[in-house]
């Protein structure tokens, strides 16, 4: 059964909504990478911030209430009526949701601990339950009144790529007719702290595969899909994952793991190589990860396939990542915003000689055929969860 995103709903520091995200992400904007002095204690920090106020969730849903389901809604608002179309139709106990997270609210738990700490007292209306990993899924589940299968995954910066190979075993086995898939991920010093520590964290603007690469920007963010078995003009051709517990923060330095998890998305998908148009690279800018992911990606597809990282324009949404992502193929591939734009390659031109010769896209490059198109997006996460996602339109 072949399955497709029918719908897409996305808010991250590129923009909110598709036709705002489209233009700055393939205008190559930095607009939302700015600097915050609230996230770490001693210094401020360049971040890939979502600006301005969020929608609020629905009074019913108040107990659930956290920037993270406010980045979630902000998302389902621009496909809402197409979900509840699918809904009606197969019935809301036919329709699963499947998220990825990382932090979940535990940004709106840290504002909320300082204010104990200060006062003696939780703020009132505070829920700890927001904190919970699973909180996002059965968000989006009541917010849309859906009593399908509803989960979250987290799997780290791997957790919002998963989720198409789990909705889609979903549909495919018959436990569900569709799904809402994505994932939300929110700013905030926990984590933040954690990559500093690990001095993991860019002094600047992050630049992906440079040899003067020197770390991560973070982000945050949020992009769910309709995925039916109902044809539309984006397709999902096949997802490949892997697991190679290599080390716990580090990769593979040969990126075994990466390889293997787009081969299985390549003969998922039923695709040669050659037939790839545009990979969207996890590129972090962190030197082991460029550093394998280059390796990986030209024993694959050698020195021709166009590719880019967009962390350089969002920061890295960590379990909102994949997603996003994914929907930056959605807005190439889909005949009413991109026209086969291809999403640029950010950064100052200065390759590493260690790594292998890549196609980084440069400004306003054009697929040559984007009426028949297939565009794979990496994901990988810290203790080897490694994805690859192939989306494709004509095929």
């Amino acid at each position: 059964m072949k399955l497709h995103l029918n719908a897409l709903g996305v808010i991250n520091p590129l923009g909110r909504g598709k036709a705002q995200v489209a233009r700055s992400l393939f205008n190559g904007s930095r607009g939302g990478l700015v600097h915050r002095g609230d996230l770490l204690p001693d210094r401020s920090v360049r971040v890939g911030e979502v600006p301005g106020s969020l929608p609020e969730v629905p009074a019913r849903l108040a107990h659930l209430d956290c920037r993270n389901n406010r980045l979630a809604a902000a998302a389902l608002s621009e496909i809402e009526s197409d979900i509840k179309r699918i809904a009606e139709r197969v019935g809301p106990r036919r329709v699963a949701v499947v998220m990825g997270t990382s932090t979940s609210g535990i940004a709106d738990g840290e504002v909320a601990h300082a204010e104990r700490v200060a006062n003696g007292a939780w703020p009132q209306g505070f829920r700890y339950s927001c904190q919970e990993i699973g909180n996002l899924a059965g968000f989006v589940a009541d917010y849309l009144g859906l009593d399908g299968p509803a989960y979250t995954i987290a799997a780290a910066c791997s957790s919002s790529a998963k989720v198409f190979a789990s909705a889609e075993r979903l549909i495919q086995t018959g436990l569900c007719d569709a799904a809402v898939v994505g994932g939300a991920d929110t700013l905030c010093r926990m984590t933040l702290g954690g990559f500093d520590s690990l001095g993991a964290l860019a002094k600047n603007y992050c630049n992906p595969f440079s040899r003067n690469r020197d770390g991560i920007n973070i982000g945050e963010g949020a992009a769910i899909f309709l995925m039916t078995p109902e044809e539309s003009a984006v397709s999902l051709l096949g997802v490949g994952e892997s697991s190679d517990a290599y080390h716990l923060s580090a990769p593979h330095p040969e990126g075994a793991g990466a390889t293997l998890a787009m081969l299985r998305a390549l003969e998922a998908a039923h695709l040669r190589p050659g037939q790839i148009d545009y990979i969207n690279l996890h590129g972090t800018a962190t030197e082991l990860n460029d550093a394998m992911e280059g390796r990986a990606v030209n024993k694959i597809f050698g020195d021709r396939t166009p590719c880019s990282s967009t962390k350089s324009m969002t920061g890295h949404m960590l379990g909102a990542a994949g997603a996003n992502e994914a929907a930056f193929l959605w807005l190439m591939l889909e005949p009413n915003f991109a026209s086969g734009m291809v999403p640029p390659h950010i950064w100052d031109g200065e390759a590493d000689p260690e790594i292998p010769r890549l196609n980084l896209a440069p400004m306003e490059f054009r697929l040559g055929h984007p009426e028949r198109a297939a565009a794979l997006s990496n994901s990988f996460a810290f203790g080897g969860s490694n994805v690859a996602v192939v989306l494709g339109r004509g095929w």
